[in-house]
């Protein structure tokens, strides 16, 4: 890496004020990890050269939406021939599915996820109706085991996630391991099914066909067609709904954990901690919060709490996971696991709470959790009703 080598990105960033997509080149420096932006029609200087640590190498793809002071980016293109050769040749994305059987083991399975390299950049808990399993597994409609794996499939909840990495499609496939747990325990005994598994249907997760094993170009182009098609079932890009989420808003509370940590890898950690401290998360689903909705969600604490401006811009820098929560008198025991506000004063009187655990500082205390019972169902509905719409 020479003096001043650079990437350069193509960055589209809508501006609510002008009702306008405008238009960035955005250059990032790794060896002091600084930022700068021109204004693509005006060709003016947008942002100076500035050094900026919640930006880093590995968020710089092509699809990612990534914030830079406040402003959420999405990177549309690669800028010149140098960045797309050296960060984009073998950034591939794919659908990750936990089935119903291994919803219970979502933590340590995100967990396994994140500590083999992948990125999640989509996540929703969704229940299939039989209609739409059947059309998710059409190809498989003339199979003896058809009719068990779409009973199966609509048994209970399952998790969609979009995931990112270096040649995804193969690497997620790798990770899962064989088909059938039994031969995944002989053959591939750290692999996902191996662990979670029990047989060849309830075998944990699910993943997109190999590109590798497509021997025949148009095979290749089915393998990468399925692929889109799969990721978009789930998470459309064009207009649509996809499955709906599994909120149920009666008798629970909302629990959030923030941009922070999910950043930091610890959204698998969090998910079995709540989920070992004997509460059940029955809706999630991955956000990325623009200002005027965290300023919403925030209101309560406008006036209230000296951290406000802190806490907006965190919950701004980058995707949150917001989960309902259920338990005996949810609210009241959730808020209490979760601890006092500050991690500090958590790990001193509560040294078994969530933010004793995983939190930082005030501001970055790893979970918002619902202050007030009355405001618990309304914060839930806030993300699994406005937001998701």
């Amino acid at each position: 890496m020479n003096e001043e080598d650079r990437y350069v990105f193509i960055a589209e960033w809508y501006d609510p004020n002008a009702a306008l997509q405008r238009r960035y080149q955005l250059l990032f420096y790794p060896k002091d990890g600084s930022v700068e932006m021109y204004d693509v029609k005006s060709h003016r200087v947008f942002l100076r050269r500035t050094k900026y640590e919640a930006l880093h190498k590995e968020d710089l793809y092509v699809g990612n939406k990534i914030n830079v002071f406040s402003r959420h980016l999405h990177l549309v293109d690669y800028g010149d021939q140098y960045t797309a050769r050296r960060l984009g040749s073998k950034k591939e994305k794919t659908l990750a599915m936990i089935k119903p059987d291994a919803v219970t083991k979502m933590g340590s399975i995100i967990e396994a996820i994140l500590d083999s390299g992948f990125l999640i950049t989509k996540a929703k808990m969704v229940q299939l109706s039989r209609t739409e399993a059947m059309d998710f597994y059409a190809e498989h409609q003339s199979k003896s085991f058809f009719n068990d794996l779409i009973h199966f499939m609509t048994s209970g909840p399952i998790i969609a996630m979009e995931v990112i990495g270096d040649e995804a499609v193969a690497s997620w496939r790798k990770l899962l391991g064989p088909t059938n747990s039994s031969v995944a325990r002989s053959d591939s005994p750290e692999s996902i099914r191996a662990r979670f598994g029990t047989d060849g249907t309830k075998n944990a997760a699910h993943g997109s066909d190999s590109i590798a094993s497509a021997a025949r170009p148009e095979r290749i182009f089915d393998a990468i067609h399925t692929k889109a098609l799969e990721l978009e079932f789930f998470f459309p890009t064009s207009g649509g709904r996809g499955p709906k989420n599994t909120a149920t808003f009666t008798q629970s509370t909302c629990c959030i954990i923030k941009p922070h940590a999910v950043s930091e890898g610890l959204t698998g950690k969090i998910i079995n901690y709540i989920l070992d401290g004997g509460f059940e998360i029955s809706a999630l689903q991955m956000f990325t919060m623009e200002k005027a909705n965290a300023e919403e969600f925030y209101e309560v604490y406008k006036g209230v709490v000296a951290e406000y401006i802190e806490m907006l811009s965190e919950l701004c820098s980058g995707p949150c996971i917001a989960m309902e929560i259920l338990g005996p008198n949810a609210p009241k025991s959730f808020r209490e696991f979760c601890g006092p506000a500050d991690p500090e004063i958590a790990r001193h009187l509560r040294p078994k709470t969530i933010r004793a655990q995983f939190g930082k500082n005030k501001v970055k205390n790893a979970v918002h959790c619902t202050d007030l019972p009355e405001d618990a169902v309304l914060e839930v509905q806030y993300f699994f009703k406005i937001l998701d719409n």
